[in-house]
């Protein structure tokens, strides 16, 4: 059975992503968008930033970066990373953006699947970006250092304004406009998914794809407003939004990118994610509306020092990346007194899929409803379409799914299927109000804090030590902080050869924090296959539930 959305179709501009956030451009608003929240003083407004984003335009040109090239960046969050982000796409360039965690090998390997031709790079980060393009093969000359305070040249590297075009010439610059087939053919962004199985691939996002998802989540966070349910049309805005999620994530870029600019909402934009800091600019500020993952309910529900803030200001709270379980959702609820609504998505839908409208009150564990222009049939393990109330992987279409993978016509045809249907690897079953509830996963990858950890990834890493004869990794599950640790059952060549605190130490000169193997190291005397050699992560997460807290490790 395919589920259609319970509502009406909107009407989803055919133009470049440029255009749909800065059409009135002679009256753009000056008032603070992207705010520094550690120095609130440093912000950029809608008016300011297009001059910025127009500048960073005219240095691509002038140094030759063609259409369709990409620009990539590695730096955490600051108030240019949407500059960065917008100027590249809107000028016909690809944005990518990599997880400043990352060590040179996983950095490398994203700048040589990009065939980035710029690299903007956080001078904190600079030596590992170094040792990566020259392992990739990116020129010295095409680094440029990147952060929210102009730098002096390091090591021969110059600061990325150096390369901009002046704010004369960017007054009189004109982005180029796509026309309606061009704005659904023209890749805006390539981020980084592990997908349903297997390594890290980059997804292609179309300029249609981005205005689609944010036209049709702005739909479902004003649906039930009783203005809108009066007039037909949204309600102004009175809101003050906090960014803590990273820029270079399909979350974090939906918010802070498009749909604030889009709303002229302001945001104030945290370089990391520090605990008390963020509860501090909540109630300096008056927050009204928080996007979290599930770790960070987590920390305000249990963490002592929450009682010390008034957040008060919250009047919303939504939560994606990685499941809520109802009890932490209601739990949440009740202390803060706030409406927190959940949603799902993943990076081949741009961001979201199904999201729970905003005032609707739900508190059942339920990521939502299905957006607006979309359909949704639910399939079990024959292939067969199930009805309400039954188990089946999700199948999604629409237009905010992706077309396919950066440069792997394999996985495109693997998860990318006829009709225009995305195979997503989440299992859900949906009610008689056409509400949905995730309650399992096909896919392989592990989610930590929302960001995807593939174990096929760790598993050819772990192979590279001297000692590992075979080894296969899952996630398991942690009761207090509701979320997945990456595991590894390992075969030794030789009992005796290593220990599991050995190993868990030597991996993390090899991979991003957030791939730790915190789950544990559990040695086996055979990592479980099929006849096929496929490894049976199905049996492995069996041993983990058994296994209970073995091996686990603090981050």
């Amino acid at each position: 059975m395919v589920i259609q959305s319970p509502y009406p179709d909107l009407k989803i501009p055919e133009q470049d992503i440029l255009t749909y956030l800065f059409a009135s451009e002679d009256s753009l608003p000056e008032s603070p968008l992207w705010i520094n929240a550690a120095s609130p003083d440093t912000y950029l407004s809608l008016h300011s930033g297009l001059q910025w984003i127009k500048r960073l335009a005219l240095g691509l040109d002038h140094l030759g970066v063609e259409k369709g090239n990409v620009l990539m960046i590695v730096s955490p969050n600051h108030i240019f990373v949407p500059v960065a982000y917008l100027g590249a796409v809107g000028s016909g360039r690809i944005f990518s953006g990599a997880n400043p965690l990352y060590t040179a090998d996983e950095l490398s390997f994203q700048i040589r699947n990009t065939g980035a031709r710029v690299l903007l790079v956080h001078p904190t980060l600079l030596d590992t970006a170094r040792k990566a393009s020259k392992a990739a093969g990116l020129s010295k000359d095409s680094l440029y250092l990147f952060s929210d305070a102009e730098h002096k040249p390091m090591d021969g590297i110059q600061d990325w304004r150096s390369m901009l075009g002046s704010p004369r010439d960017a007054s009189r610059y004109n982005w180029p406009r796509l026309s309606s087939s061009e704005s659904k053919k023209q890749i805006a962004t390539v981020n980084y998914s592990s997908g349903t199985t297997g390594l890290p691939k980059g997804v292609m996002i179309t300029h249609y794809n981005l205005i689609a998802n944010a036209e049709q989540t702005i739909f479902l966070k004003n649906v039930e407003k009783p203005e809108f349910k009066r007039t037909g049309k949204y309600p102004a805005v009175d809101e003050r939004w906090i960014n803590f999620l990273p820029l270079y994530h399909a979350y974090g870029q939906l918010n802070t990118m498009l749909m604030a600019a889009k709303l002229n909402i302001p945001v104030y934009i945290m370089s990391t994610f520090v605990f008390e800091e963020m509860l501090q600019v909540v109630q300096t500020h008056k927050i009204t509306e928080l996007q979290v993952a599930p770790p960070i309910l987590v920390l305000m529900s249990k963490h002592p020092k929450t009682a010390n803030y008034d957040l008060s200001s919250v009047a919303k709270i939504f939560s994606g990346a990685a499941p809520l379980s109802q009890s932490l959702q209601n739990e949440c609820t009740q202390r803060f007194k706030t409406s927190i609504g959940q949603g799902w998505g993943m990076t081949e839908v741009t961001c979201a899929g199904l999201i729970a409208p905003a005032g609707s009150g739900d508190n059942i564990g339920s990521v939502g409803t299905l957006l607006p222009n979309c359909e949704i049939k639910l399939i079990d393990e024959n292939g067969k379409e199930v009805g309400m109330g039954e188990r089946g992987e999700i199948y999604i279409k629409g237009p905010n799914v992706s077309s396919g993978y950066w440069k792997n016509e394999n996985a495109t045809r693997e998860t990318m299927l006829e009709g225009g249907w995305l195979r997503t690897g989440d299992v859900a079953v949906n009610d008689e109000r056409g509400w949905f509830y995730i309650v399992d996963r096909l896919k392989e990858l592990i989610k930590v804090s929302g960001l995807q950890v593939a174990p096929a990834e760790l598993e050819a890493v772990l192979l590279t030590h001297p000692a590992v004869a075979d080894a296969g990794v899952v996630g398991v599950q942690d009761s207090f902080d509701a979320q997945e640790h990456p595991r590894a059952y390992v075969l030794l060549k030789s009992k005796g050869a290593a220990s599991s605190e050995e190993i868990q130490e030597w991996i993390k000169s090899k991979v991003a924090k957030h791939k730790y193997l915190t789950g544990g190291v559990v040695f086996v005397d055979e990592v479980p296959k099929s006849a096929a050699g496929k490894i049976q992560r199905k049996i492995m997460r069996e041993w983990a539930k058994k296994d209970g807290q073995q091996g686990r490790t603090k981050l």
